[in-house]
Order: structure tokens, then sequence, then C-alpha cells
């Protein structure tokens, strides 16, 4: 308990907790006694008026009946319920009439309010009772030199101002007992999940990548500092199983060309003459010239999935990079004796690299070619480009063998190649290099049939570009 104590205090948030509760604690005690104060100053301002009307109403009295209405008036008030204090009394300060036994001596002096409270002595005293009685009062001469004294206990403003501020203190008691209480159980859940994404980063710190950070689904910021991170988890696994892939690969796929190039290089120097060295020498070129190839768009996969070229994204005419990419393959695709169409809708614009979607369009027309010569039952290739709710969507569709639906997750991956016998050119680069230029963009690559009911089903691939909304 102690340890999970130190290591609450220890958290940033517990802390921020700690400051908010002492900064809520010093308000709230300002709060008490600037109530308090403001209740009392209420009180004394009300007890001012009321004796002033007093007064008022005892000189008119006195005023039209002499000392009898005086005295009938003084007396009157006197027996009221919750009276004050009215005192008659001579020059030397003897009361003569009222409602008090005795005074502070010099009270009586001088005319007017009472600079400060005073002591006083009420009549029927209970025995053992020394709490001391405190008053304010207004003074008054008469023509004869007696002194009227008209006051009121300051009891009942001390006791209202003593039971606002206990209710204010229980009030704020039950306010920091009920925060520290809230604190101390918000922090210790916060701890716990901490621990638990400590545990979880421990674990994927010895190797397993495939562990993820809780998301308890409250949409807190720890939530969503576990989603940034996991998908962070996501990005890093798939680029090392991209990493394992491509070493095995490497191994695998580049070992045939690499032997056939030492083999040539091995005639060349065996002694043969003219032409059959020439022809030993191009084939080394060539060989060596499709391992540079292949080395090159591994290198431009790794650099669009590492990221290093989002920086270069802007806004780009995607409309006219499909018609010029449908125009260089235009006589390519005559040659192969197919027919290459265009349904592309003007102005239309996606932010990305128009690098890197030039590039992967032409992968995926070059497929289409070289997949659809000789075997379409179709000729018609077809590059289109149009706006739908999902985004803006270029689409290539070709009738050649196509994919089976199992294998279209697989030809996504490097060297990975339907034509197992290799009598087709090409690397088993091209569709992985079109994934990473969509995930960098933030869009999709969809593969599907182009027609589902013939024997040659062909291939449409889509890549979807995400629009901004405006």
């Amino acid at each position: 308990m102690a340890t999970q104590l130190r290591l609450m205090f220890k958290s940033t948030a517990v802390r921020l907790s700690a400051v908010y509760i002492l900064l809520f604690a010093l308000c709230a005690a300002f709060l008490v006694f600037y109530v308090t104060a403001l209740s009392e100053r209420l009180l004394t301002q009300q007890t001012r008026e009321a004796l002033k009307q007093e007064v008022a109403d005892v000189q008119r009295a006195y005023n039209g009946n002499g000392m009898n209405g005086l005295l009938r008036s003084l007396e009157r008030r006197a027996r009221q319920p919750g009276a004050g204090l009215y005192i008659l009394a001579s020059p030397s300060g003897e009361i003569l009439a009222g409602n008090v036994a005795s005074i502070e001596p010099g009270i009586i002096d001088k005319e007017g309010w009472t600079r400060l409270p005073f002591r006083y002595d009420p009549y029927n005293e209970a025995a053992g009772n020394n709490r001391p009685h405190l008053a304010t009062a207004h003074i008054f001469f008469l023509d004869n030199g007696l002194r009227v004294v008209i006051g009121r206990d300051l009891g009942d403003p001390d006791r209202f101002r003593a039971l606002v501020r206990r209710a204010l203190m229980v009030a704020l008691a039950i306010m920091g007992g009920g925060a520290v209480i809230i604190w101390f159980f918000i922090g210790r859940n916060a701890l716990k999940r901490i621990d638990r994404m400590s545990a979880a980063s421990k674990k994927i710190m010895a190797g397993d990548l495939s562990e993820r950070l809780p998301v308890v689904g409250s949409g807190d910021e720890f939530d969503r500092l576990s989603g940034s991170l996991n998908a962070m988890l996501d990005r890093i696994e798939k680029l090392n199983e991209g990493l394992r892939q491509v070493s095995d690969n490497i191994a695998h796929d580049l070992k045939t060309p690499l032997t056939r190039l030492r083999n040539k290089a091995a005639d060349a120097l065996a002694g043969h003459e003219g032409g059959d060295r020439r022809a030993a020498l191009e084939g080394i070129i060539s060989e060596s010239d499709q391992l540079i190839r292949t080395f090159n768009a591994l290198l431009m996969i790794s650099r669009v999935e590492a990221g290093s070229i989002a920086a270069e994204m802007q806004e780009i005419d995607i409309s006219a990079i499909a018609a010029d990419s449908a125009e260089l393959y235009e006589p390519v695709a005559e040659e192969a004796g197919l027919v290459l169409e265009m349904d592309i809708a003007p102005d239309l614009k996606v932010k990305g690299n128009r690098e890197l979607v030039g590039q992967a369009l032409s992968n995926l027309i070059d497929n289409a070619i070289k997949y659809a010569e000789g075997v379409a039952t179709d000729p018609a290739l077809k590059v289109s480009l149009r706006r739908e709710a999902a985004g803006v969507v270029l689409s290539i569709a070709d009738h050649g063998p196509g994919v089976p639906e199992a294998r279209r997750e697989d030809v996504l991956k490097r060297f990975v190649r339907l034509d197992e016998s290799r009598t087709k050119p090409g690397t088993g680069l091209g569709l992985s290099l079109v994934a990473a230029v969509m995930d960098l963009h933030g869009g999709k690559l969809e593969l599907d049939a182009t027609d589902t009911k013939s024997a040659q089903p062909g291939l449409t691939v889509r890549m979807v570009f995400p629009v901004e909304k405006a």
C-alpha cells in the first residue's frame, strides 16, 4: 500500500490533482471568510438602520409628550420580545430607568454612535454565566441634561456569524474529503492503467510485437495515447514482417539470377571467341540490369513505407497523370494486340506525390498488358477515373487470367508471383510498390474480378484516394 501511494504521488496526474485540491481549499477558505465578513457587515448595517429608526421614534415621543411620553416609549419597547438596550441615565452616569443593570463607564459621555462595542450587564443574569455582553448604541442628550441610550446586543450577529462560518467550514470539509476520496480512487485507477501499459510495454521491449497497449473504451487521454502507440506498433510490426519477408525472398528469388550471372561470366572467361563472347557479355549486362531494377524497386518500396517522401505531398491533377500514362502505354498495348480504352473524368485533384502515383499507375498498366497479352478473351484494357462517395477512384481493368480470390492478399507481398514458372518477365514487386504508395496516401488498393462469369475473369485494380472535405 505504501509503495502504491509513493508511485501514485510520483505521477503527474496525481500531482496536478493535489495542486487543484490545494487551490480549491484556498479558494473555499477565502469564500468562507468573505461570506462571513459580508454577513457581519450586512447585519451591522441593518442594526444601525433599525436603531436610527428607533431613535427617531423616541425623540418624537419626547418632543410630543415630554418625559412621560419618553418613559412610556422606552418601557413599551423594553417589554417587547428580543428587546434591545433602553436606558435613561443622569449626566453622572447613574441609570435612572431601563432594562440593564449597568454599562461600561464613560459610554454616555459623548453623544452619537458608540465608536466601539461596550460591555453591559443585563438584569436577571443566570448564576455562573460569565459570558461578556457586548452592545452597540446611539446616545442623545435631552434638554434637561439626561442621557438616552438606545442599543442592540451584538450576541445575535456574533452567533449568526459563527453559524455561517461553521456551516461553511462543514461544507468545505465535506467537499474536501469527497475530493480527496475521489482523487484517491481516480489516482489508483490511473495507476492501475499505467501498470497495465507498463506490463505491455515490457513484453513489447522483450520482442513480442504482437502485444498491444490496453484500451478500455473510455475515450480519455490514456485510450488516445494507447490507440496512437498501438497504431505505431502495427506499423512497426508490418515493417518488420516486410523486412523478414524481403530477407527470405531475396535469398530465394535473387539466388537464381545471381547464379545465371556467374555462369555467364564463367562462360565468357572460358575462351569463347567473337560472337559467343559478345552474347555472353550482353547476357551478363541484361541480368545485371534486371538485378538493378529489382534493387531499385526494393529501395523505392522501403522509402515509401518509411514515409521519407511524405513531405513531398501536394495537390496534384490525377486526371492529367492518368491521361498521360494511358497515352504512353497505348502503343505498347497495340503491339500486344490489346485496345487501351480511357474513361477519365477531367480536373480531379488529390493530395499526393506525382512521381509515386505515376509510377504506381505505370506498374498496373504494365502488369495488365503483360498478363492479358495473348490470353485475354476480350482485347479491351480500360483505364478509368471517377469521383465516388469513397473518394477518387482510379481503376485498371483487363480480361486476362485474373487473380484467384484466395491469393489476392498474397500478390501484394514482395516477390510473390502467381507465374510460378517465371515465364513472364518481372520481379514480383510491382503490386507491392502500388500497395505501399496507397498506404502512404491514406488510400486503399482493391483487387476484384472484371467478369466473374467468364472463364477468364480478368482483374480490376482500384486505387481509392481519399479527398479532404472542404
